[in-house]
């Protein structure tokens, strides 16, 4: 019976995710519900923008009225307190305002920010007074902070074309005041893919082999997810993201080529399904 094959899934933790809205579903809030489902936790949602979006690029984003992103945190994190929060697009400076004073007022220790800036099809998703804001506020009220090469250029203001510069770049976001950096090395020009970990205390250097495909709509997004559900089961972060980077690269090679651009990643590529329902 259905019932009998479920009864021993156990939720692991909650997560909060405070990010846009992604109506093709590959990235986003989507996404994020997907990774921490499949990883086995339990996801809430602040929405903060609607997108319209497909894979070949984003036609508009609806904003979400300030109050209601702020009950979305709050209201929600009063009834059911969340073990971590991870928050992905921002859009404006008064959104990361909102955002600063419910994570005060919440008080939840454990939080993954993906600083979402530019969408895959290369629209720009963030102004620059938000981005300045990000850098000298909400860079520091974080566990950690993961940008992409392009996100970690307009953060740090270093131009990166390897790995010493992301080691550079890294190191500035540090003397800016963020606590953990996991800087994604996708856009390198290499043969394997760097992903650089670092604080005060240590440097680790993730290698991974490049999965040759347009389809990796969301990767980041997922990526931050599986952090914050690693984490918020005890993992330490530099485990958490190794464990996260095999997850997502795992959902790339295992991706359904949907679309006729960048299309999304495969997050239930880890999933075992019983298909003996009767």
């Amino acid at each position: 019976m259905l019932k009998n094959q479920l009864i021993n899934l156990k939720l692991k933790s909650k997560i909060l995710i405070i990010a846009g809205s992604d109506s093709s579903g590959g990235a986003g809030i989507q996404a994020d519900i997907k990774t921490v489902t499949s990883l086995g936790s339990y996801a809430m949602t602040a929405i903060t923008a609607i997108t319209s979006q497909n894979t070949t690029g984003v036609l508009s984003i609806s904003k979400v009225p300030l109050n209601e992103i702020k009950n979305q945190i709050e209201f929600t994190s009063k009834d059911i307190k969340p073990d971590a929060i991870k928050i992905g697009m921002l859009h404006s400076s008064k959104v990361i305002n909102v955002v600063l004073n419910s994570l005060i007022k919440i008080k939840i220790k454990k939080i993954i920010l993906d600083p979402v800036m530019v969408a895959k099809g290369g629209k720009k998703l963030i102004d620059n007074k938000s981005i300045g804001l990000i850098r000298s506020k909400l860079m520091k009220k974080v566990s950690l902070i993961t940008p992409n090469i392009p996100e970690a250029e307009i953060l740090s203001k270093v131009k990166i074309k390897s790995i010493d510069d992301m080691i550079t770049a890294g190191n500035k976001l540090l003397k800016k005041g963020a606590k953990n950096v996991l800087i994604k090395g996708g856009h390198l020009n290499s043969k394997q893919v760097f992903d650089i970990y670092l604080n005060k205390e240590e440097i680790k250097i993730f290698k991974s082999k490049k999965i040759r495909t347009k389809n990796t709509h969301g990767t980041g997004c997922t990526l931050s997810s599986a952090i914050a559900t690693y984490f918020s089961c005890g993992k330490t972060l530099k485990k958490s993201c190794s464990m996260a980077i095999n997850y997502v690269n795992h959902s790339i090679g295992a991706g359904p080529k949907y679309g006729e651009g960048h299309g999304p990643i495969n997050h239930i590529s880890l999933l075992n399904v019983n298909k003996k329902f009767r």
